[in-house]
Protein backbone atom coordinates (compact mmCIF):
# COMPACT_ATOMS: atom_id res chain seq x y z
CA UNK A 1 0.00 0.00 0.00
CA UNK A 2 1.32 3.15 -0.84
CA UNK A 3 1.85 6.93 1.18
CA UNK A 4 -0.65 8.28 -0.21
CA UNK A 5 -3.63 5.38 -0.07
CA UNK A 6 -2.84 5.16 3.30
CA UNK A 7 -3.54 8.63 3.73
CA UNK A 8 -6.94 8.95 1.94
CA UNK A 9 -7.82 5.85 3.33
CA UNK A 10 -7.55 7.76 7.43
CA UNK A 11 -8.68 11.20 5.73
CA UNK A 12 -11.97 8.90 4.86
CA UNK A 13 -12.45 8.53 8.95
CA UNK A 14 -14.07 10.27 11.29
CA UNK A 15 -12.54 12.52 13.93
CA UNK A 16 -12.37 9.85 16.39
CA UNK A 17 -11.21 7.23 14.71
CA UNK A 18 -8.39 9.53 13.26
CA UNK A 19 -7.39 10.33 16.50
CA UNK A 20 -7.13 6.46 17.57
CA UNK A 21 -4.79 5.91 14.11
CA UNK A 22 -2.42 8.93 15.25
CA UNK A 23 -2.27 7.42 18.82
CA UNK A 24 -1.53 3.91 17.59
CA UNK A 25 1.05 5.62 15.09
CA UNK A 26 2.73 7.11 18.81
CA UNK A 27 2.80 3.57 20.01
CA UNK A 28 4.60 1.78 17.46
CA UNK A 29 7.05 5.18 17.27
CA UNK A 30 7.74 3.91 20.80
CA UNK A 31 8.15 0.43 20.45
CA UNK A 32 10.30 1.30 18.16
CA UNK A 33 12.46 3.42 19.98
CA UNK A 34 13.00 1.20 22.42
CA UNK A 35 14.38 -1.33 20.49
CA UNK A 36 11.33 -3.86 20.84
CA UNK A 37 10.70 -5.79 17.13
CA UNK A 38 14.39 -5.92 16.35
CA UNK A 39 15.68 -9.48 17.34
CA UNK A 40 19.06 -9.16 18.65
CA UNK A 41 21.65 -10.96 16.91
CA UNK A 42 23.62 -13.97 18.51
CA UNK A 43 26.98 -14.62 18.70
CA UNK A 44 27.54 -17.30 15.97
CA UNK A 45 29.70 -20.39 17.03
CA UNK A 46 32.66 -21.69 14.86
CA UNK A 47 31.96 -24.65 13.43
CA UNK A 48 28.60 -25.22 14.71
CA UNK A 49 27.76 -27.29 11.49
CA UNK A 50 30.36 -29.25 11.28
CA UNK A 51 29.23 -33.28 10.89
CA UNK A 52 25.91 -32.33 9.64
CA UNK A 53 26.65 -32.72 5.76
CA UNK A 54 29.18 -34.62 3.67
CA UNK A 55 30.10 -33.97 0.45
CA UNK A 56 30.94 -36.22 -1.96
CA UNK A 57 34.22 -36.85 -3.20
CA UNK A 58 32.64 -36.31 -7.09
CA UNK A 59 31.75 -33.20 -5.89
CA UNK A 60 33.81 -30.96 -8.71
CA UNK A 61 33.28 -33.55 -11.04
CA UNK A 62 31.28 -32.74 -14.29
CA UNK A 63 27.41 -34.50 -14.35
CA UNK A 64 26.43 -37.39 -16.28
CA UNK A 65 22.98 -35.44 -17.43
CA UNK A 66 25.34 -32.66 -18.81
CA UNK A 67 27.94 -34.64 -20.89
CA UNK A 68 26.45 -34.09 -24.41
CA UNK A 69 27.01 -30.57 -23.86
CA UNK A 70 30.43 -30.73 -22.66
Amino acid sequence: MSTKELISKIDALPPEFRREVEDFIDFLKQKLDRGEGKKPLEKRQFGYAKGFFKMSDDFDEPLEDFKDYM
